[in-house]
């Protein structure tokens, strides 16, 4: 007979006295994931003066799955997408500058690239998000230096956030455990 770890009777019996589902427990781990992760990348990019965190915690929303195994499978995925929506966009404006007709060319070709070379389908949207933030970064200030200078600063605050809902959500899948039950 194998024997459940104290945790999770505690939260089989919390799940019957209420009639709720493992689906419901992880709703809520994801809500306080949500709230826990929102007050370190509030707190943190305070501290250092970040004018406005909305990036970084879009991110950390989308990184801060209660499921561990998904949690790291989307940090994964987000990480590569990021990476080619940074190259494809700084490559765009250093080779066009920073030009309105570069932005849905360079989100186009930005698809392109991820939906059929690079191939991580999972969080393949953030591919042409990023790509977005870099060139409407060096748009907005008409200066592909100014641009590239604030598309780093926000790339960097979204990999602060990816990083802060990645760790918010295996802490808490080890704090507060969810029985699976995974049929036979």
């Amino acid at each position: 007979m194998i024997m459940a770890r104290p945790g999770v009777r505690h939260a089989e019996a919390l799940m019957k006295r209420f009639g709720l589902s493992p689906t419901d427990l992880l709703g809520m781990r994801f809500a306080i994931n949500v709230a826990l992760g929102t007050v370190i990348v509030w707190t943190v990019l305070s501290a250092v003066d970040a004018s406005n965190p909305i990036w970084a915690i879009a991110a950390m929303i989308a990184s801060a799955e209660p499921q561990p195994d998904q949690a790291r499978r989307m940090f994964n995925a987000r990480l590569v997408n990021v990476g080619v929506g940074s190259l494809a966009g700084f490559l765009f404006l250093f080779i066009a500058g920073p030009r309105a007709w570069t932005l849905p060319l360079a989100l186009a070709a930005t698809v392109l690239v991820s939906s059929y070379v690079v191939r991580v389908q999972t969080m393949w949207r953030q591919a042409p998000i990023t790509a977005a933030i870099v060139i409407a970064s060096a748009l907005a200030s008409e200066s592909s230096a100014i641009g590239v200078a604030q598309g780093l600063h926000r790339l960097a605050e979204v990999l602060f956030g990816c990083v802060v809902g990645l760790i918010v959500g295996l802490v808490m899948s080890r704090v507060w455990l969810i029985p699976v039950h995974r049929s036979a």
